[in-house]
């Protein structure tokens, strides 16, 4: 009788797939946190809607003031502490997407892991697909010549 080939089991000796939001976050620093948590409140609706309402009532307030104006026409006092706040917020937003990009650069590699497996394993189980084919091939033929044999 034919032996059989079939191939050996796979090992499945590769390392698990990490979390790679639980690496992200083992990684940050408070400063990181506090930048993305800066980012994610100046890039929303609510602080676009109140920093808009607070300025369209500084210039109702300085506009209408009869005796004393703070800050008269063209609000030089408004267009300061706005700079202030643009010169802070812009490279806090950039700490954010630096740190974003970084995060980017860790998932595409984990991405790359995970294909890398994936591809071993499908190379396997395509190994294992020909050996049963080549072993049905083979079972066929003893059955067709049982067969013949028979009549």
């Amino acid at each position: 009788m034919l032996k059989l080939r079939f191939p050996a089991p796979y090992p499945h000796s590769h390392p698990k797939v990490e979390d790679v939001n639980a690496v992200i976050a083992e990684q940050m620093t408070l400063g990181q946190r506090a930048a993305d948590r800066v980012a994610k409140v100046v890039g929303s609706w609510p602080f676009l809607i109140t920093q808009s309402c607070l300025l369209a009532v500084w210039v109702v307030l300085n506009g209408l003031a009869w005796a004393y104006k703070w800050d008269p026409y063209p609000f030089i006092l408004l267009n300061l502490f706005l700079s202030m706040q643009a010169a802070f917020t812009a490279p806090i937003i950039m700490m954010s997407q630096n740190r974003q990009s970084e995060r980017d650069r860790i998932e595409a590699h984990s991405d790359y892991q995970v294909n890398q497996k994936a591809e071993e394993e499908i190379r396997v189980i395509l190994d294992h697909l020909t050996a049963q084919d080549a072993a049905l091939k083979v079972i066929y033929e003893m059955l067709a010549a049982d067969q013949i044999d028979n009549k």
